[in-house]
Order: structure tokens, then C-alpha cells, then sequence
């Protein structure tokens, strides 16, 4: 805060106490037609800005200063220091990326349902706070000793498909700097899906799998994990099932569905993104890398 509080004359501060309460804000911003809203926050208030920004002409400023700044990452956006951050938006590119909803509720980044959720869902805010990224992780190991619900994902071409984690992609990355939605686009207006259909000890082989290769390969899928891309998708269990979008949980229910809003987000981002450092590493011992990612 104190870099935000040393350039005060720059902009007017807005604290918020709630979700709603940013959401509130940000769309009376937009109705009157502000040119520029800047969040500080992580995922989840990102992801209450855009549901008040949506559609609107606005253009969305990124301070990342949460846990894992999943979107900030995947724009380019500067996380280390917020002075390249404000530099990313005195520099004034600014991109249009797609924007999906949940049963309604908008998401840039990402959305998950089942075991991913589940580690969300029990993981407190005071360990966030004292752990940071490693906070997820001991409650991924609490969570892998559960019996995951089990789900239908049924697609546009009427396929019907069942898993116990399902993960969904608009961009590339998941939890920090990870590529694992290997072609996915912000800017194509599809999802890209991933079910995983065993829980345990394949979950664990199979997702970090992906995350050591620099994603899934949509090409290669094996018997126990599916990747293809759409427009929509919906989602069903007999039971409650946990659904997380934007790094954030919102809660459980039986049934999701998942669509383009047909609307897109202004944000600042740089012309040129600071290099991802692990894609980085990977383009250099294997040249099919070299190509997520290079658009």
C-alpha cells in the first residue's frame, strides 16, 4: 500500500470491504464512463472488477499484489515490483481479451470444478497470508485423502464424458507461472478443457505431468486425461460439487455450465511480456515449446 498511498495524487483510492462491494464499484465507474479502473488486489478481486467492467469501455489496470497474480502473469504484467506495473499502464497498450461465464457469473483466466476447488475451498485466508502459494499445497495433501465427486462434462457435439477434475482455460497458465493449457488463446474465444478421470496417485502423475512439460498435449491424451477445446460445455453430479473461477471459490452446486459471454475485457498489458522464465527454459530443450506461447 505504500506505493499506492505515495502516488495518491495520481488516482482516486477506493477500499473495498466486499466482492459486492467491488463489483458495485466498478460497474458505477464504467455506467459513467471512466477511461481507466485499477484494482490491487489478486485473482479474485480481478475477477470482481470484470464483472462490474464487462463489456464496457473501460480499460482494466492491474496492481498484483495477491497470492499467485495468475492473470497479471499470464498479460505480462509485472508482479515483483508495483512501479512496472504503473509503467505497463503509463506506456498505455492496451489488449482485448475474451471474457466466459460460470452459470452466469464472468471469468478471465480460469475455472475449475471438483479437486482443484476443493483445495481452494480449505484453504484459509490467515494461511495464505503466512504461507503464501505453499498454503494450497498442504491443503492439496489434506484433500487427497478424500473420495472426489464424480461428474458428467457434456460438450456442444453431444459427447458425454465423466471425470473427478475438471479443468478450464482461457488463457495458458495455471496456479503462477505454469503453462498448462498448451493452446490455449484469450483472444480465440474458446475453452480449453481438461477432465481428469482418476483421482490419486494418476491425478498427481497426470497433472504434473503437464505442469513439467509446459502443459497438456491435446494431441496425445491418455486414458486417464482429456483435452479439447469449446465454445461451451455443461457440467453435472449427483452431489454438490465445488466450482472455483479466477483462483477464487464460488461455491457448489449440481449443475455448471460454462459459455462465451460474448463480451470482452480492455486491460493494460505490455507490448512485449516479460519473458516467462520456465517456458523459457523449456523452448530450450524442446522445440515444440517454442511455439505456446509466441503469439
Amino acid at each position: 500500500m505504500e506505493f499506492i498511498e505515495a502516488h495518491s495524487h495520481r488516482f482516486e483510492i477506493h477500499r473495498t470491504q466486499s466482492r459486492e462491494e467491488a463489483i458495485e464499484l466498478t460497474r458505477k465507474f464504467a455506467k459513467v464512463g471512466e477511461d481507466v479502473v485499477i484494482t490491487a488486489g489478486g485473482d479474485g478481486t480481478v475477477n470482481a472488477a470484470i464483472e462490474g467492467l464487462a463489456g464496457s469501455s473501460t480499460t482494466l489496470g492491474v496492481f498484483p499484489t495477491g497470492t499467485m497474480n495468475v492473470f497479471a502473469r499470464e498479460m505480462g504484467i509485472p508482479f515483483d515490483r508495483l512501479e512496472k506495473s504503473m509503467a505497463v499502464i503509463d506506456d498505455g497498450c492496451r489488449k482485448e481479451v475474451d471474457l466466459f461465464e460460470m452459470n452466469g457469473v464472468p471469468f478471465v483466466q480460469m475455472a475449475g470444478v471438483g479437486f482443484d476447488a476443493q483445495v481452494i475451498e480449505a484453504t484459509s485466508w490467515e494461511s495464505k497470508r503466512r504461507l503464501g502459494p505453499l498454503a494450497y499445497l498442504l491443503a492439496g495433501v489434506r484433500v487427497l485423502g478424500t473420495v472426489p465427486p464424480a461428474m458428467t462434462v457434456l460438450t456442444e457435439e453431444g459427447r458425454e464424458l465423466h471425470g473427478v477434475c475438471l479443468l478450464i482455460g482461457n488463457g495458458s497458465l495455471y496456479g503462477g507461472h505454469f503453462p498448462l493449457f498448451r493452446i490455449a488463446r484469450n483472444t480465440d474465444e474458446l475453452l480449453d478443457v481438461i477432465i481428469f478421470k482418476e483421482s490419486g496417485f494418476q491425478f498427481i502423475r497426470d497433472s504434473l505431468r503437464g505442469l513439467v512439460k509446459g502443459g497438456i498435449d491435446p494431441l496425445s491424451p491418455g486414458k486417464s486425461v482429456e483435452y479439447f477445446q469449446a465454445a461451451r460445455i455443461r457440467v453435472t453430479s449427483a452431489e454438490a460439487i465445488p466450482v472455483e473461477i479466477d483462483g477464487e471459490l464460488w461455491g457448489r452446486t449440481q449443475e455448471i455450465n460454462f459459455r462465451s459471454s460474448g463480451k470482452k475485457l480492455s486491460v493494460f498489458a505490455p507490448e512485449k511480456p516479460e519473458v516467462n522464465r520456465w517456458l523459457d527454459f523449456l523452448r530450450t530443450v524442446n522445440p515444440f515449446y517454442r511455439s505456446i506461447g509466441s503469439d
